[in-house]
């Protein structure tokens, strides 16, 4: 087992890596993982996905996150990473050279990360090293969202957009039978005033939304002649849903629970903001 999850962890530190790259070299952990859920050919999304339920808790996590986080922990023991603050991550000059073909996470990381003891110490103790997952309100946003009743949801949806800068036609409202009727219908006017014509799809899911779903949408949008699309679930997309988006003339902006939560803060969408503080080590060392 411990062999297996070394394996997993090794895979992981590539990957992220990888993702780094991608992501422009200066990133979050949050962005990482969802880099690798949507893109990595290497980790599948059932994999990122994947939840369980603690036996001695009964809280439920995802064993991905876990894992991840002590892969990102050796990266940063090895000199791949910086960071000041655990959360946000740059990839250092050692992390953008490296010939990721020939990368070896035993060779590479773990020769220089293992050695070090303070790692062996705060990874015995510690089993969530990341902030980002420490944020009770958005397991609560997306349960109410949930329990919402549709007319609710509906409001909040359009509420939301309507901070993002669409203007919504109130004379095309929420369809609540499968009859391939939109969501909501809005337009957004861009700097130089040109008008694009908004459908708006939204799904209160707890499976993910296929591809199929896509296509249904994008059959939606032609009656009312709609150029773009927003689709908002407060569950996630497969990544064949994701590329289907993507094709096409007309791109679906896809908007899962994660990205809600995002754009609520972003707003400040019936949140309010509170200030609070994390003890430092200094605090809870023994010696």
């Amino acid at each position: 087992m411990a062999s297996k999850m070394i394996e997993r962890e090794n895979l992981i530190m590539r990957e992220a890596l990888f993702a780094m790259r991608s992501l422009g070299g200066q990133t979050t952990r949050k962005e990482i993982r969802r880099e690798i859920r949507d893109h990595s050919d290497e980790i599948s999304e059932q994999m990122v996905d994947e939840q369980k339920t603690s036996k001695k808790t009964g809280f439920k996590y995802y064993p991905f996150n876990y894992r991840f986080n002590f892969a990102i922990k050796h990266l940063i023991e090895a000199d791949f990473i910086n960071t000041e603050d655990n959360r946000n991550l740059e990839l250092s000059e050692k992390g953008r050279k490296v010939d990721l073909v020939q990368f070896d996470a035993n060779r590479d990381v773990r020769s220089v990360s293992e050695s070090d003891v303070t790692l062996k110490k705060e990874t015995s103790n510690n089993t969530n090293l990341d902030e980002d997952d420490i944020e009770p309100w958005r397991e609560e946003l997306l349960s109410a969202l949930l329990k919402m009743h549709p007319q609710k949801f509906e409001l909040f949806c359009r509420g939301l957009l309507t901070n993002m800068g669409v203007d919504i036609d109130e004379s095309v409202g929420v369809q609540y039978v499968s009859d391939g009727g939109l969501d909501g219908f809005g337009y957004i006017t861009s700097d130089d005033f040109r008008t694009t014509r908004v459908a708006l799809q939204a799904k209160r899911w707890e499976g993910k939304v296929s591809a199929p779903e896509i296509d249904k949408f994008r059959g939606a949008m032609d009656k009312y002649n709609a150029e773009y699309g927003i689709f908002v679930t407060t569950s996630n997309f497969t990544r064949d849903a994701m590329s289907v988006a993507k094709t096409g003339t007309r791109i679906i902006t896809l908007i899962n629970g994660d990205k809600i939560c995002d754009l609520v803060a972003k707003y400040r969408y019936y949140v309010e903001e509170v200030t609070t503080y994390k003890l430092k080590s200094f605090y809870t060392d023994s010696e």
